[in-house]
């Protein structure tokens, strides 16, 4: 489970250095787990590694298995013999270092990719066959991918009948796309290569690394086309009944209305949550520990007509809840799995917690209400809790106190005991943030964590994500002058004086 009394750092890998556009799985991933050592950090978390979509977004992917290919280092291609320096050169960005270029990264290196499928040899077949087996969920989506590549992209619902129809492909075509499969098979056994070489080195600095699981998939996925039945979808119309979204809350007056297809959990039942055990079991093996997105939706989750324009319309239905975790502590004892339970709250979510025994979130902003003691302060948090400076949906700490209204700045200033100077300034010594993350630091929560652009005292021009926005979210990259400008000193620091180096006392209470 989670280390007692730790602290970790939230750094997406699109965000880390490098020559390619994007963060990969190169050095600078094994320089950012060096810097969090040095500090006595224990966690490192990362966004969903899955493929992203249109809008850059890893929340709505086309695999709830699959890596994304993007993060794939060139660099490590060379160094199998799979491609040429010069075939490297095509990937690199000549672009700013501070913005993540998506596009870019998708133009050149899938182009590469296919370059060094060109060059692999029988033991690397061999290696890729075994990571397949092991793997049960490569199969379709690589199939998936080779259909989708063939038919422009397009989603999965707009091909032909025979290819739609998830049965009828298998009958009819699979052996027609095995060899075009075999390259997304490739590029998932680099992908998942090359990140456990990272996470390995990370386990033994004393790092463990903090997983995304996003509760829904993509409409079009490999998982939907591929179990349609697990799913409220017309089968003749081939369209979703019901979408997914939240209700009207701190983040949106329409709520958000994500139109990802709603789960069946009367026929996930029936096969004993076949699909969820096997998605844990691939998220465990990729991280130490898996946050899953939107956990209140086993308890009770938004459900929206999918014709509707917002997400008001909705209504409650009954997750599975225990039904569903009772099978995966069965498999999985004492999973490590973190609740991200923020929203809109309900008995039924205050239940499922303490039945699971998940840690749940809190994160600092959103307790900075003067008019109320809310549960997000740090002195109401207990310690099976995972408490945040602020998450990727959230804004930076200076961003927030610029943006927020006069009465909540000041409330959060004299919380936070700030006295004197302006507190205004940014900067990697900035004293306003400086207090709250101290906050943070001092709760009884067993967990703190804090977002990159938060140790460098960064605005709200450095924010990850703002929900409900479909647009300019998750472009923000660093540098590693700005990593190694970072105060490690002073987080080194409050980590020993508020006892959140995990090993600093041996003792298990």
């Amino acid at each position: 489970m989670l280390k007692k009394r730790g602290a970790g750092v939230i750094m997406h890998i699109s965000s880390l250095p490098s020559p390619y556009g994007i963060g990969v799985f190169d050095k600078n991933c094994f320089d950012f787990a060096d810097f969090l050592a040095e500090m006595n950090f224990s966690y490192w978390q990362v966004l969903p590694f899955n493929p992203i979509d249109a809008s850059n977004s890893p929340y709505c992917s086309a695999s709830a298995f699959a890596g994304n290919l993007l993060f794939i280092d060139p660099e490590g291609l060379y160094e199998m013999g799979l491609c040429t320096r010069e075939d490297i050169k095509t990937n690199i960005y000549g672009g700013t270092p501070y913005t993540a270029d998506f596009d870019f990264a998708r133009r050149t290196r899938l182009a590469l990719l296919k370059k060094a499928f060109e060059n692999i040899d029988s033991d690397l077949a061999l290696k890729i066959k075994g990571f397949e087996k092991e793997n049960p969920w490569l199969t379709d989506f690589a199939y998936y991918m080779a259909i989708k590549e063939a038919n422009g992209f397009k989603p999965w619902w707009e091909w032909d009948e025979e290819f739609a129809r998830y049965d009828l492909f298998k009958r009819r075509h699979r052996y027609d796309y095995a060899q075009r499969a075999a390259f997304w098979k490739f590029c998932q056994y680099i992908f998942f290569t090359q990140w456990n070489k990272i996470k390995e080195y990370a386990n033994k600095k004393g790092i463990a690394v903090i997983g995304d699981m996003p509760i829904y998939v993509a409409m079009d996925s490999a998982d939907v086309w591929a179990n349609l039945n697990m799913f409220l979808i017309d089968d003749k119309k081939l369209k979703p009944e019901k979408v997914a979204g939240v209700p009207p809350d701190y983040f949106s007056s329409d709520g958000q209305l994500w139109g990802n297809p709603i789960y069946d959990w009367d026929a996930m039942e029936q096969d004993g949550y076949k699909w969820w055990l096997g998605r844990i079991k691939a998220a465990l093996s990729v991280y130490d520990v898996v946050r899953i997105d939107h956990f209140r939706a086993f308890a009770s989750y938004w459900e929206v007509p999918a014709d509707s324009e917002t997400a008001k319309t909705g209504e409650w239905k009954k997750g599975p809840g225990m039904k569903l975790f009772g099978k995966v502590f069965k498999s999985f004892p004492d999973a490590p799995i973190i609740a991200e339970d923020l929203g809109v709250f309900g008995e039924d979510v205050v239940q499922l917690l303490n039945d699971t025994r998940f840690p749940g979130m809190k994160v600092i902003q959103f307790g900075f209400d003067p008019y109320s003691d809310s549960s997000h302060l740090p002195h109401n948090a207990g310690k099976n809790s995972v408490n945040y400076v602020g998450t990727h949906d959230n804004n930076t700490i200076l961003g927030w106190l610029w943006e927020a209204s006069e009465e909540e700045r000041r409330f959060a200033l004299d919380y936070a005991g700030f006295e004197g100077g302006n507190w205004g300034d940014g900067g990697y010594h900035s004293k306003s943030c400086r207090k709250i993350i101290e906050c943070v630091w001092r709760s009884a929560s067993d967990t703190a964590m804090i977002a990159f652009q938060d140790l460098c005292g960064f605005g709200s021009d450095a924010r990850m994500n703002i929900p409900g926005v479909p647009e300019k979210n998750w472009r923000f990259r660093t540098t590693a002058e700005t990593i190694n400008s970072v105060d490690k000193e002073y987080f080194k620091k409050i980590n020993s004086l508020y006892r959140r180096t995990y090993n600093q006392f041996e003792k298990d209470e």
